[in-house]
């Protein structure tokens, strides 16, 4: 839909709502990513721990077997390899007898931090604090049937310095989360009251300037706000179209009044210079056919405004149209008749339409009153109905005068009065008004028509199952 003016947004109405959305984004998003982060660091570490337990006991068991297969030099000996080896970082190993001796001992030199004589030979995974504080010792034991004490161990420190560098890393990327957050929240709140702030704007410039010509730019991804935008736009394309519809319904009254009001204004006038009751009753004669065509002008004019706009009330139904089309028949039987011209109907059998049967039937009185007033003594009208594809066809026919080709255009005009109406009585609100309510009813009327040879009015309304209720 084209804008018919920029709307430059408000911000200010909308910033508050802006900061608590923007502000609950951050929130949550903070949360989730800090949750996330966490449970992958506890992870982790309880992953590393575990590396460390396994490699811990896996050791003590094939030490064991070493040691009680080839005794204490066979233990030192895979000792030796496995340090020389270098597979794997540096254990904590030592034999002790009763509870102090000991045997073997093999730490590497910057473990003399921890009081190794705290261990208590319990089965299960011991811990001892170094005197710092910084690392901890994880020992294993196993006891041989000799009371000797077989200990396997491994400091935290390397395991502590890793996690305290992901750490590090894990602060500096949730202070990259926190501003992405922030930043993302803003981006996407401004981008998500767009359409709400130039709505704000609208409003405040239709209160201000009473100019309905404002519309809200819709995005092409439609989401509900964008929806929402759109019926908007749809209600100002509406109110538009009701009140140009009122203001040319106001000028058209005001325009098409002042020759019947300047008419009864001058019989008044001749009545009250004449002291004849004879000129007075004719005066008030002529006034009251004046005031019922006045009333039938207006009358009339309002029903056309009123179908233009929208704002018909329709009170729709499944119409049958043979007996819309007997009704009107019967209706102008008797001036038929008076006129000597012959009317026909050629209706198919079963066809209904959905239409209000007031307004249909009013439709083709307009349309029957024409053709009968223009066609001669003797001539021939005819009133046809079939089912044409998804519409239903009225077919009125004549043989009356015909049309001008000049008059074509403008036969559908209000008032307009072509050179062959002009010795008929008549308001020139007929065809209009036939239009107007066949256009409510989603249809279309047209006209074929040749001078002096007649005329054929040709109106085409959807059939039931392809109109939605009015």
């Amino acid at each position: 839909m084209a804008d018919a003016s920029q709307i430059v947004p408000d911000e200010e109405p909308t910033a508050r709502i802006g900061l608590r959305l923007a502000s609950w984004y951050a929130i949550v998003f903070v949360i989730t990513s800090l949750a996330i982060v966490l449970l992958t660091y506890r992870l982790l570490e309880a992953s590393l721990t575990e590396r460390d337990r396994e490699l811990v006991v896996s050791t003590l068991r094939e030490y064991s077997q070493r040691y009680a297969a080839g005794g204490l030099s066979s233990l030192a000996d895979a000792v030796e390899i496995e340090q020389r080896s270098g597979r794997q970082e540096r254990l904590f190993v030592r034999v002790v007898r009763g509870r102090s001796e000991t045997l073997f001992l093999s730490a590497p030199y910057a473990w003399d931090d921890f009081d190794v004589n705290r261990l208590t030979g319990l089965d299960g995974l011991e811990q001892i604090l170094s005197e710092s504080g910084a690392a901890r010792l994880e020992v294993a034991s196993a006891r041989f049937a000799d009371g000797t004490l077989l200990q396997v161990g491994k400091s935290s420190e390397i395991r502590e310095g890793l996690l305290s560098r992901y750490r590090t890393v894990l602060a500096i990327v949730s202070l990259v989360i926190v501003a992405v957050s922030l930043a993302g929240g803003a981006i996407v709140t401004r981008s998500t009251l767009a359409p709400i702030r130039q709505l704000i704007a609208a409003v405040r410039g239709i209160i201000r300037t009473g100019r309905l010509d404002a519309r809200v730019a819709v995005r092409p991804d439609q989401d509900a706000i964008d929806e929402l935008s759109v019926l908007f736009n749809e209600m100002l394309d509406r109110i538009t179209t009701l009140i140009r519809g009122m203001e040319h319904a106001l000028d058209n009254v005001a325009h098409d009044l002042r020759t019947p009001m300047t008419r009864l204004r001058g019989v008044a006038e001749r009545a009250l210079q004449s002291d004849d009751a004879q000129v007075h009753r004719e005066a008030l004669v002529t006034s009251l056919e004046e005031s019922e065509r006045i009333l039938a002008m207006l009358e009339t004019l309002m029903d056309i405004s009123e179908a233009e706009t929208g704002t018909m009330h329709l009170e729709v139904a499944d119409v049958s149209v043979a007996d819309i089309v007997s009704d009107v028949v019967d209706l102008y039987e008797n001036v038929a008749e008076d006129k000597q011209i012959e009317v026909s109907t050629e209706v198919e059998a079963g066809l209904t339409v959905l239409a209000d049967s007031r307004r249909l039937r009013q439709v083709l009185a307009n349309l029957v009153d024409n053709a009968i007033k223009y066609t001669p003594s003797g001539g021939r009208v005819s009133l046809g109905a079939h089912r044409d594809g998804s519409m239903v066809r009225f077919d009125i026919a004549d043989t009356g005068v015909g049309i001008a080709p000049h008059d074509l255009p403008h036969i559908w005009d209000r008032l307009y009065r072509g050179d062959q109406s002009r010795a008929e009585r008549g308001l020139g609100l007929g065809l209009s008004l036939v239009r107007a309510i066949v256009a409510a009813h989603r249809g279309t009327v047209d006209v074929v028509a040749e001078p002096g040879r007649g005329s054929t009015f040709i109106v085409r309304l959807p059939v039931p199952d392809t109109i939605t209720h009015v």
